[in-house]
C-alpha cells in the first residue's frame, strides 16, 4: 500500500491532476490488496476454524481489523470519488473549487462511521474508544489501513504456513508409525509386553493430541523470526513433531534388530551351544588335569575347577522355548546376554585349566631344560663323567617320580646346570632359589 502527499498550501490545477491521478492508482492497488487479503486460502480456513487459544484471540482481533479496513477504504473510495467530481465540474477550476479540493485531499475531510463492534474488537491503537466516527485525512486514513492490513495479513499468512507444514507432515509421521506398529506386532512387540510398544502407544498419543492443538491453535506453533517485520517473518515449531519422529526412528531400529533375531536366531543359538560346549569340556579337562596334578606333584596348591553354571544352561533352553514361540522380542534381549555370559564362561573355563596345570607345565619345563643340559654335556665329550652322571640322575629321578616335589627337583636341576657349568669352565648358574648344595665337590 502507498501514502498520500502531507498537507501543504493551497493546490493548483496540475498539482490537483497529479495528486488525482496518484489516488487513482492507489485505490487500486489498495483495492487489489484488499480483495487478495479476502480471497487468502489462510483466511478462508481461519473463517470455518474452530479456534482455540492464541489463534482464537488475534484472529477475532483481525476479523474487527479487516471489517475496519473495509469501512475505511469505503471512505476512501468516497472521498475520491467526490474529488474527482469537483474536478471535473470546469476545464478550468475556480478558486472555490482548488480551496475545496486543497481540503478535500490534504485536510481532516473524510469521515468514518464504525460499528460498534468493529470499533470494540479492533487493535486498542486503532481504535477510537468511545466513538461511533472519527475525521482522517487521506494520509492518516491510508497510514491506518497500512497498520491494520499489516497485522491482518502477518495473522493469517502465519497461520497458513502453519497449516501448510505441520499438519501434512505429522499424517506422513502417522502413516509411518501405523506400519510400525504392524511390523511391531508382527514380531510380538506389544504394549504391557515390550517397552517398545508402550513407546509406539505413547507416540501414537502424542502425535493425535498435537495434530488436533496444531489445527485449532496454529499461531501456538509459530517461531518469529528475530528482527523481521515482513508478513509470515519466521517459522513453523517443530520441536514436538522432531521428538516423536526420532522416537519412532529408535523404536524402528529396535524392531530392526528383532527382526534380524528372528532370522538369526537358530544360527546364534547353534553358536551359543557350541560355545558353552566347549566351555563344559575345558572344565571337565580341568577337573581331569587337577587329579592328575594331585597325584603327580606334591606340597602344590591346587585350584579347586568349579562345575558348570546351571542357569546358563536354564537360559539357554528358554531361548529356545521363545524361539518356538517366535516371541523374538524376549528372544532378542535373551541372546544378547547369553553370547557375552558363554564367551566369558568359556574364558573363565580356560583359566581354570591353565591354573590348574601350571604345575605340570613347570616340570615340562625342568625336564626340558634338564635334557638339553645333558646334550649339552654330550657334545664337549663329557657324558662319561661319572659327578655329572650322577647329579643328572638325581634331578631325572626327582622329575620322574611321582609325586614330583617340584621345588626340590628344581633345586636339583639348578645343581646340575651349576656342576655343568664348572666342567665347561664357564661362570656359575645363579641360585634361583634354596640353599646351595656342595656335597661330592
Amino acid at each position: 500500500m502507498g501514502v498520500t502527499d502531507p498537507a501543504g498550501p493551497l493546490m493548483d490545477r496540475d498539482e490537483v491532476d497529479r495528486a488525482l491521478a496518484r489516488l487513482g492508482a492507489e485505490h487500486e492497488a489498495i483495492e487489489t490488496s484488499l480483495l487478495a487479503l479476502q480471497d487468502h486460502a489462510g483466511r478462508r480456513l481461519l473463517e470455518g476454524a474452530e479456534l482455540t487459544g492464541t489463534t482464537r484471540e488475534r484472529w477475532t482481533s483481525a476479523e474487527a481489523s479487516i471489517t475496519l479496513l473495509w469501512a475505511y477504504f469505503d471512505a476512501y473510495t468516497d472521498a475520491l470519488r467526490s474529488a474527482r467530481e469537483i474536478r471535473a465540474r470546469r476545464r478550468w477550476s475556480s478558486r472555490e473549487d482548488l480551496v475545496e479540493l486543497t481540503e478535500l485531499l490534504r485536510g481532516e475531510s473524510v469521515t468514518v462511521a464504525g460499528s460498534a463492534t468493529a470499533t470494540a474488537n479492533a487493535p486498542t491503537l486503532l481504535s477510537a474508544a468511545g466513538r461511533l466516527s472519527e475525521r482522517f485525512s487521506l494520509t492518516t486514513l491510508v497510514d491506518r489501513m497500512n497498520e491494520l492490513y499489516a497485522t491482518s495479513l502477518d495473522m493469517v499468512v502465519t497461520a497458513d504456513a502453519v497449516w501448510s507444514a505441520l499438519p501434512a507432515r505429522i499424517d506422513l509421521l502417522a502413516a509411518e508409525l501405523q506400519r510400525t506398529r504392524k511390523l511391531a506386532h508382527s514380531v510380538g512387540v506389544r504394549p504391557g509386553e515390550h517397552p517398545a510398544g508402550d513407546d509406539l502407544e505413547r507416540i501414537t498419543r502424542t502425535l493425535t493430541k498435537l495434530r488436533e492443538d496444531v489445527v485449532s491453535d496454529p499461531l501456538a506453533f509459530w517461531v518469529p523470526a528475530p528482527g523481521s517485520s515482513a508478513p509470515g517473518g519466521g517459522r513453523p515449531d517443530t520441536t514436538v513433531y522432531d521428538r516423536e519422529a526420532q522416537a519412532l526412528e529408535e523404536v524402528r531400529r529396535e524392531i530392526d534388530a528383532v527382526l534380524t533375531v528372528r532370522q538369526d536366531a537358530e544360527a546364534r543359538l547353534i553358536k551359543l551351544r557350541d560355545v558353552l560346549s566347549r566351555a563344559d569340556r575345558t572344565l571337565a579337562e580341568a577337573r581331569t588335569a587337577r587329579g592328575e596334578v594331585l597325584a603327580k606333584i606334591a606340597a602344590t596348591e591346587v585350584p579347586v575347577v568349579s562345575g558348570p553354571p546351571t542357569v546358563l544352561q536354564e537360559q539357554l533352553a528358554a531361548a529356545a522355548e521363545y524361539r518356538r514361540g517366535a516371541q523374538w522380542h524376549r528372544l532378542s534381549p535373551l541372546l544378547e546376554s547369553l553370547e557375552q555370559k558363554a564367551e566369558d564362561e568359556l574364558l573363565r573355563a580356560r583359566e581354570s585349566l591353565t591354573a590348574v596345570t601350571a604345575p605340570l607345565a613347570v616340570r615340562a619345563e625342568l625336564r626340558g631344560r634338564l635334557d638339553a643340559y645333558k646334550a649339552k654335556v654330550a657334545r664337549h665329550g663329557l657324558a662319561e663323567d661319572p659327578f655329572l652322571i650322577e647329579r643328572y640322575d638325581a634331578a631325572r629321578r626327582m622329575l620322574w617320580s611321582a609325586p614330583c616335589d617340584l621345588r626340590v627337583a628344581e633345586q636339583a636341576v639348578l645343581r646340575y646346570q651349576q656342576s655343568v657349568a664348572e666342567a665347561l669352565g664357564a661362570p656359575r648358574v645363579p641360585q634361583q632359589s634354596g640353599p646351595e648344595d656342595r656335597r661330592g665337590e
